[in-house]
């Protein structure tokens, strides 16, 4: 086991493995907000072999933290500790089309690749996923969802690698997922899945991605520096008189809010911009702003969808709703 990241920690390390060790990697570029701290050590392992023998030789001690195509993430100032694993699309990025209509895709595979990919194959079920700007990998993790779909309609099973270096194959059931949540460990890195999907018209699916683009252009700062929907909705789709993130940040006064140099979206409130110099701090105390905001008009606590990782910079946390409680 290597229980150390020192400079021999990591030599030892790289010895056998065939992917890419990076220290002191920004990752803030890999993200769509742009802002953050490096990665103490960054790993974009070859193949799932290479990702389970190099987790098999780190010591349980070490933190992991699994990163995608950062469309969902927050990277604080003070950078993220331990090993940082991103996934390739050379290593994880294939994509076929298997028995009864399946797909198997590598974690690695955006999601709105792998809505093209059923479109060429006439199967329907995945027109959504063309609206969600992720990768397979973080679309099991949260069971992402849009326009009335998520990722537990069309999932079989997913493959996962744990931190002794295990595969696993989980079924549906096994992910318990809820929504925007699985119930999959922390400690899992999947690799790959497989979804069903339906024989269905080119046309019937070219109109339904079409329509799914068409939201998104108007109703949602995609060509900004965000990390797309910032808080979950108060109530899962279908409830009776659903309450949504984005009516309640409105009706709090929150539109247009602004903290350093992070925005508020005044296209759609349950979107954080950076306007181009904001820093993580600016990001995650307007997203606390918001919250206080909100519980003191509503009594609502809204919850963070976005993900948030790394240490605060010199000890200066933002508390949850900013301290209210």
């Amino acid at each position: 086991m290597i229980d150390s990241l020192s400079a021999d920690g990591i030599a030892a390390l790289a010895e056998g493995t065939r992917g890419r060790l990076t220290p002191n990697a920004p990752i803030a570029a890999g993200t769509w907000f742009r802002v953050g701290g490096p990665a103490e050590l960054l790993f974009q392992p070859a193949d799932e072999a290479d990702l389970a023998q190099f987790l098999a030789r780190l010591d349980q001690s070490v933190a992991v933290t699994v990163i995608g195509v950062g469309s969902n993430l927050l990277v604080r100032d003070g950078g993220v500790g331990g090993v940082v694993i991103r996934l390739s699309v050379k290593g994880f990025g294939h994509v076929a089309q298997e028995e009864n209509h399946r797909l198997r895709a590598g974690a690695a595979v955006l999601d709105k690749r792998l809505a093209a990919f059923a479109a060429e194959q006439s199967l329907g079920g995945f027109a959504f996923l063309h609206g969600i700007p992720g990768a397979v990998g973080g679309a099991i993790r949260m069971n992402a969802g849009a326009n009335n779909a998520e990722v537990r309609d069309v999932l079989v099973e997913a493959v996962a690698i744990d931190r002794a270096g295990r595969r696993h194959v989980l079924s549906h059931a096994d992910l318990g997922f809820t929504y925007r949540h699985s119930a999959a460990p922390d400690d899992l890195v999947f690799t790959e899945a497989v979804f069903q999907g339906r024989p269905d018209s080119a046309e019937a699916i070219a109109a339904a991605m079409a329509g799914v683009q068409e939201h998104r252009e108007t109703a949602q700062p995609i060509r900004e520096k965000t990390g797309g929907s910032t808080f979950t909705n108060p109530d899962p789709p279908g409830t009776p008189n659903q309450r949504r993130a984005w009516q309640l940040i409105d009706a709090a006064g929150c539109r247009g809010l602004v903290v350093g140099d992070a925005q508020v979206s005044e296209m759609h409130c349950n979107f954080l911009i950076n306007r181009g110099n904001a820093t993580a701090d600016d990001i995650e105390r307007l997203g606390e702003t918001v919250r206080a905001r909100v519980l003191e008009a509503s009594g609502v606590r809204l919850e963070w969808e976005i993900r948030r990782i790394g240490a605060f910079p010199h000890g200066r946390a933002v508390e949850p709703f900013l301290g209210r409680g």
